[in-house]
């Protein structure tokens, strides 16, 4: 018998209800001013990104899923800034996958989601770039606040869960995709 994931299961109920979950715009604009303070964060921390960055200034990223959109604006600095809403666009990345759980269990299972991409081909090359060599140094970050010896059993915690849920997920997908015994 082919078992169901959980996953599916709330994402069926969720869409029964029929709910549409719209944030109001004060939470949509400080949820993007964060984000490019975390985004800029990591940049930082990779001088080689910021340079490949600077070649971009001025332009205008816009990233969507649903109803989601986020545009970034690359500044003189090779940082990234919350585009104005008239700001034309250079590049679009729309995920193209609706669930926000298959979305979830493609990347824990090491994947990345399917993205439509239309615009500049020299910055799509540029974020190809960043996506796959930037990576935010967590356990670094936890150092200076906590300590080091606290920060790397905070992560390696963190590292069992992340795998537990992953062999999870990857378990539950291979027993629903096969055949029933």
């Amino acid at each position: 018998m082919a078992t169901q994931s959980p996953f599916s299961l709330l994402e069926n109920l969720l869409q029964n209800f029929n709910v549409p979950l719209e944030p109001p715009a004060w939470a949509i604009d400080e949820t993007h001013r964060r984000t490019v303070l975390l985004l800029n964060h990591v940049l930082m921390q990779e001088p080689q990104a910021m340079e490949r960055l600077v070649r971009q200034k001025g332009r205008v990223v816009r990233m969507q899923w649903r109803n989601f959109t986020f545009k970034v604006l690359v500044t003189p600095a090779g940082l990234l800034d919350v585009a104005p809403d008239d700001a034309g666009v250079d590049l679009s990345l729309v995920i193209t996958e609706e669930s926000p759980f298959a979305i979830a269990q493609e990347l824990m299972q090491g994947g990345k989601p399917a993205v439509r991409i239309e615009g500049d081909v020299q910055l799509a090359a540029e974020v190809s770039w960043l996506i796959d060599h930037v990576r935010w140094d967590l356990e670094e970050d936890l150092a200076r606040l906590m300590g080091d010896a606290p920060a790397h059993a905070l992560m390696q915690a963190g590292r069992s869960m992340a795998q537990a849920v992953q062999q999870f997920v990857g378990g539950s997908s291979s027993r629903s995709d096969g055949p029933a015994a």
